[in-house]
C-alpha cells in the first residue's frame, strides 16, 4: 500500500498527527509507524533512524503504511522553534519528517508545489492539520487522495465541521470574510474546490480525529482524540501548589480589546494566587511584557505545545484559561492527575467594535462545550474592574 502524507504547520498539529498514528496503531494492532528510510530532518537531510513505538503491538502484526511528515514551515521564530523540537520528538517515534521551507525566497510557493506534487499523486491518506489554510486549500487542489483525515489545529475544528456540514465555504470564526474582500475574490476558487476535496465521495473517506465536541457531518467519520500517546509518553506530572494562567491571542486576532484583557488577567492573577503565564505563541511580546510588569506574573514561552508542557510537569494545582482548545485538551492530557481546569468566559464587552459577528456566539460555544471536569468563571461588570466569578 501507498504511505500516508501528513502536512502540519503548528506544532499542535504535529502533536496531533503522532496522537492520530498512536490510536491507529493500537486500533489495527500494527507498529505505530513503518519508517520508509526517506531523509528528513528538522531543518535540512539528515537522515531518520526509525524507532518503532514501545507499546505498538509486535511479533506478526502488519506494518502501518509508512507515515511522511511534511512540515509547510512559518515564518514567526517561536512556532519555528516549537516545531523543531516536536519534529525531534516525532523522529524519535519512528516518522519520517520533511522541513519544507514553503514560505521563505522567491519562489517558494512555486518550488514547494513542485516538490510534493508528485508524493502528493502517489499517497493513499493525506492527514492535515488546518483545513483553512490556503497553503493546504492551494494544496489540496493538485490530488485526490483515497483517504483524508483533518486533525486538530484549535478550535477551528468545531467550524470547520459546522461549516462543511451546513455546505458553507471555508472561513475562519474570527474573520469577516466579507464576498467583497478583493483577497477573498481571488483565493475564492481555491477555497470553493478544496471545500468539495474535503468532502466525502463515493471513492473517498473523510475522517476528522479531535479532542473537541463536534457533530459529524454527513458520510464523514468521527474518532476521538485522547491524548493517549501524551499520557503514556510523559508524566504524570509533579503539582505546585498554586495556578497558572494560559494566554491567548485573541488580542494580536482582532477579538478582544487589549485594555480589557490586561485588566481581566491582573484579576485572575489575584483571586487565584497565580505565579505563571502560559504564553501563547502568537502573542506580542510588547503585551507580555505589559502584564509582567503589571501582574509581577513570570511569563513563559513554552518549547512544546501546553498539553506537554503540563504533562511533564511542574504545573500549578489549578490552570485557568480564556476560552481555547486547552480547556478541552488539557482535561484528557491531565487525567487522574488532580489538576484542576478552570476557563473564563469572555465577556460581550471585552470584544472590539471590528471583531467578527460570528466571535461572541463562538466563544460561548467553546466554554459551552467543555468537559464536565471544567470549572467554568463567570464575569460581572462591577464598577472599574471585572469581579470574577465561578458559575
Amino acid at each position: 500500500m501507498t504511505g500516508q502524507l501528513a502536512f502540519v504547520e503548528s506544532p499542535v498539529q504535529l502533536l496531533n498527527v503522532l496522537e492520530w498514528a498512536h490510536t491507529r496503531a493500537a486500533a489495527t494492532g500494527a507498529p505505530s509507524v513503518a519508517p520508509t528510510g526517506a531523509p528528513g530532518s528538522a531543518d535540512a537531510g539528515a537522515s531518520v533512524r526509525a524507532t518503532p513505538s514501545t507499546d505498538a503491538t509486535q511479533g506478526g502484526a502488519p506494518a502501518a503504511p509508512a507515515l511522511t511528515v511534511v512540515v509547510l514551515s512559518p515564518t514567526d521564530p517561536m512556532s519555528r522553534g516549537q516545531l523543531r523540537r516536536m519534529a525531534q520528538l516525532a523522529r524519535d517515534e519512528g516518522l519520517t519528517v520533511h522541513w519544507q521551507e514553503a514560505r521563505r525566497g522567491r519562489g517558494a510557493l512555486v518550488r514547494t508545489l513542485r516538490e510534493l506534487a508528485r508524493p502528493l499523486r502517489s499517497a493513499e491518506r493525506v492527514i492535515v492539520g488546518d483545513p483553512f489554510s490556503r497553503y493546504v486549500q492551494l494544496l489540496l487542489t493538485l490530488f485526490g487522495p483515497r483517504h483524508l483525515t483533518v486533525v486538530d489545529d484549535g478550535t477551528a475544528t468545531m467550524e470547520f465541521a459546522a461549516q462543511l456540514g451546513r455546505g458553507e465555504r471555508l472561513v475562519r470564526w474570527h474573520r469577516k470574510g466579507s464576498a467583497l474582500d478583493p483577497r477573498e475574490l481571488v483565493l475564492a476558487p481555491v477555497s470553493s474546490f478544496a471545500k468539495r476535496r474535503l468532502a466525502p465521495t463515493r471513492g473517498r473517506t473523510v475522517e476528522i480525529f479531535t479532542s473537541l465536541p463536534v457533530e459529524a457531518p454527513e458520510g464523514i467519520t468521527v474518532t476521538e482524540n485522547s491524548f493517549a500517546w501524551t499520557r503514556t509518553r510523559f508524566g504524570p506530572p509533579r503539582l505546585t501548589g498554586g495556578a497558572d494562567l494560559v494566554g491567548t491571542s485573541l488580542v494580536e486576532t482582532g477579538v478582544v480589546e487589549a485594555g480589557h484583557y490586561d485588566r481581566v488577567v491582573g484579576e485572575l492573577a489575584r483571586t487565584h494566587g497565580a505565579t505563571r503565564y502560559f504564553a501563547h505563541r502568537r502573542e506580542s511580546a510588547e503585551k507580555l511584557h505589559r502584564i509582567a510588569v503589571e501582574t509581577g506574573l513570570q511569563v513563559v514561552r513554552p518549547e512544546l505545545p501546553l498539553e506537554l508542557i503540563a504533562r511533564r510537569g511542574p504545573i500549578g494545582r489549578t490552570v485557568v484559561s480564556f476560552p481555547s482548545t486547552v480547556v478541552h485538551t488539557l482535561p484528557l492530557a491531565l487525567a487522574g492527575t488532580g489538576v484542576r481546569v478552570a476557563v473564563c468566559e469572555i465577556a460581550p464587552e471585552w470584544l472590539r467594535a471590528t471583531a467578527s459577528p460570528r466571535a461572541q456566539g463562538f466563544l460561548s460555544g467553546v466554554t459551552g462545550t467543555a468537559a464536565h471536569e471544567v470549572d467554568r468563571l463567570t464575569s460581572r461588570t462591577a464598577g472599574p474592574a471585572d469581579r470574577l466569578e465561578f458559575g
